[in-house]
């Protein structure tokens, strides 16, 4: 093995790695938001106009 394909294998699993991190965060991030929507939707059935409507005085 040469430097150059040296070079290209070891550019090849620093890309397969930073990719696999991406999908980790990504698929975390996914995970959280579920359980954020989840909550939201929680909250609303217990306030079911809450966000609308508004009250205005004159």
């Amino acid at each position: 093995m040469n430097a150059i394909q040296l070079q290209q294998a070891v550019n090849i699993s620093v890309t397969k790695q930073v990719q696999e991190t991406a999908q980790a965060q990504a698929s975390i991030l996914l995970e959280g938001l579920a359980e954020t929507q989840k909550n939201m939707q929680v909250a609303q059935a217990s306030h079911p106009t809450l966000g609308k409507t508004i009250d205005i005085r004159v």
